[in-house]
């Protein structure tokens, strides 16, 4: 079998696909001079390109158009949507209406400056930030090979392609990821690079001169040249890339704003409209005499033909899909719910804390945790930016993804490349059938947090294993030690940061992770072990985000709030504060998320009343905690970078310890 659709309706002429390249170019220029707004040039440039891959080569069916064997497709320079918006309008999708295109840009419109992920319209992800389009297809290309080794090539056996500019390459996110598809191995990833020459400063040589095609064949990666408007050179090199054994990069020498005759080639022509002159002038050039958004009927009717053109084929996989043996199993891996699963396994793991009540560092307890997970969850895949002893990521059940295992396994070494981790795992989950989890160190989500922004905003479940997250990892220093990191990642829309104090709090934070299905998900853990806290196994507490650990002996005239490894010390503070007569809560704060989502009486509950002494404790920066303790609460915490020492030193010398935190009391009583 191969991937590659079939071509029984593709146009027949040159003059067809040259009128069909212009359908997208002047829906393009005519969709951003109506917003005057956007980027008509790379629409307009790879147009032709565009008309060869989707005519000829491309495996989709806008009619069924998620699809599971179909080929994705990944405009990595979103900043030209207008590309996919009118190849998506064209051939029949039915969300991308020409209403649709005319709104480009506006409010609530389908179509917004750059592609947000949907789906069921041919958007496949969210791109714009450059570089992360690109990166995230191998993501995208690595997931079909790993389900390919699973369910076979009868079920999954397709392609992804991409379209990515030279600011995606300039990015260094394009080295780490493309360095790791490269040796992976990924022959079903095909790159279509618009070697255009232009970025918005102006000609490329003002900052960018390398040989891209030497540098990708350096990653291992097959690569060819070709004139970016020949019909016959694109098709002849697409069709070489079917059968590559390696990923293929195809430079495709292009014209930025090709047939406007004033302003192609130029960098004027990136990122503003081309005007009503040029727009006209374009028209006459070449010999498009249509009304700005309207296609003619035998154009249209071409594209059209070519959104129908793989029904067939779509129709025979979904009978072998219905005759298969593994169609529960296939089914189950993209299952968006896996609750029933994941209970299940928490209630032993639950019961096991509870009586052993293990001193254990956060990361160790999760690597426990995920003992239990990987050998239930098939689709469950793992991996380390080269951290896996320091981060417990892998298990004994998990057996390495690699081209030699034929891509079966659960777990994936990243190297040293923090970022392509989180773009290859958005790529994971957004292809669906996996649900991933990686790890390194908390100070390095600094590398990684394009990602993991991208990840929230497409609201697509990763889960990050990031330990060694404060100066309680100690001799490493400053460097290694994360201050601002909590804060830092408190304030991304729709993350969901847990921080817990114990083996308990750990197992619940997976479980809430796992059943985090519209967003990502940071798990912050620690190096040094900590005292068991809970030992109670019937409700997931951490899901309120903040709970009463611990009852003062009557009403609280103090509160302490902390997370993590600082609980430990709240706790210890009590016994002081209460010993002195002073009724003390311990409050332990494993999210600020869920603990915002509860309603007012909960929070208040928690919280205690206005006249109570509040405290918290963290071994981070203040940022965020006064939506908590209020502004006239006390912090024990940093303020500024840490130091290299042994971690309890650390504590001291910061002055993160329980007498801090009694002294803050008895100051205030």
């Amino acid at each position: 079998m191969t991937s590659t659709a079939t071509a029984q309706a593709s146009p027949s002429s040159q003059t067809d696909m040259r009128q069909m390249a212009n359908a997208i170019r002047f829906l393009a220029a005519d969709a951003v001079d109506k917003a005057n707004s956007g980027h008509p040039g790379m629409p307009m440039g790879m147009a032709d390109v565009a008309t060869v891959l989707w005519s000829k080569f491309m495996k989709f069916d806008p009619k069924a158009p998620t699809w599971a064997d179909r080929d994705r497709f990944i405009l990595s320079g979103g900043h030209g949507s207008m590309l996919l918006y009118a190849v998506n309008y064209l051939t029949g999708y039915d969300k991308i209406t020409i209403e649709e295109i005319k709104n480009f840009r506006q409010l609530h419109s389908l179509t917004p400056g750059h592609p947000e992920v949907m789906q069921d319209a041919g958007i496949e992800m969210t791109t714009g930030p450059l570089g992360q389009g690109i990166a995230t297809a191998v993501g995208f290309a690595l997931a079909e090979r790993m389900h390919a080794a699973r369910f076979g090539a009868d079920l999954v056996n397709h392609k992804t392609y991409v379209m990515c500019g030279d600011g995606d390459l300039m990015e260094g996110i394009s080295h780490e990821a493309c360095s790791f598809a490269g040796h992976m191995k990924l022959s079903n990833l095909v790159v279509m690079y618009d070697d255009n020459n232009i970025s918005i400063d102006g000609d490329t040589s003002l900052s960018f001169t390398e040989d891209v095609l030497k540098r990708f064949e350096a990653y291992g990666w097959a690569t060819d040249r070709v004139d970016g408007h020949d019909f016959d050179a694109i098709e002849g090199a697409l069709a070489k890339a079917q059968s590559s054994d390696r990923p293929v990069l195809i430079a495709c020498k292009t014209k930025i704003g090709f047939g406007a005759p004033n302003k192609q080639g130029t960098h004027g022509v990136h990122g503003s409209p081309l005007g009503s002159d040029e727009n006209t002038a374009a028209r006459a050039h070449l010999g498009w005499t249509a009304a700005p958004f309207e296609i003619p009927a035998d154009i249209l009717h071409a594209w059209r033909n070519v959104g129908t053109r793989n029904q067939a084929a779509r129709v025979e996989w979904d009978k072998r899909l219905a005759a298969s043996s593994a169609k529960a199993e296939f089914e189950k891996s993209y299952a968006v719910d896996c609750s029933d699963v994941v209970s299940a396994v928490m209630d032993d793991v639950r019961k096991a804390f509870a009586t052993d009540k293990p001193k254990l560092a956060t990361r160790a307890s999760s690597g426990k945790v995920l003992e239990y997970l990987v050998p239930k969850m098939a689709n469950l895949i793992g991996g380390s930016a080269d951290l896996t002893p320091s981060n417990n990521t892998q298990t004994k059940a998990s057996s390495v993804v690699s081209p030699a295992s034929g891509y079966a396994g659960q777990y994936i070494h990243y190297g040293v490349r923090e970022f392509a981790m989180g773009t290859i795992m958005n790529g994971l989950t957004l292809h669906g059938g996996f649900i991933p989890y990686g790890g390194t160190f908390m100070s390095f989500t600094d590398y990684a947090r394009p990602a993991i922004r991208l990840a929230a905003l497409m609201k697509q479940r990763a889960i990050y294993v990031m330990t060694h997250d404060s100066i309680g990892l100690g001799e490493d220093g400053p460097t290694h030690q994360p201050v601002e990191h909590l804060a830092a990642l408190r304030a991304i829309p729709n993350l969901l940061v847990l921080r817990p104090c114990d083996a308990m709090e750990t197992a619940e934070a997976w479980e809430l992770a796992l059943n985090n299905s519209t967003g990502p998900t940071i798990l912050a853990l620690t190096r040094q072990g900590v005292p068991a806290q809970r030992d109670d196994d019937l409700e997931n507490k951490s899901a309120r985000g903040a709970y009463i650990l611990s009852e003062a002996s009557s009403e609280p005239k103090a509160v302490l709030f902390a997370t993590g490894s600082e609980v430990s010390l709240a706790m210890s503070a009590q016994k002081e504060l209460e010993s002195r007569s002073i009724p003390t809560r311990v409050v332990s704060v494993p999210s600020f998320e869920l603990f915002r989502q509860q309603d007012d009486a909960y929070r208040a509950s928690v919280c205690g009343s206005k006249a109570a002494i509040k405290v918290a404790c963290e071994a981070g920066i203040r940022q965020g905690w006064d939506a908590i303790i209020g502004s006239d609460g006390a912090f024990i915490g940093m303020t500024g970078f840490g130091e290299s020492a042994p971690a309890e030193i650390l504590y001291r010398h910061f002055g993160i310890t329980s007498e801090a935190i009694v002294e803050a009391v008895t100051k205030r009583v």
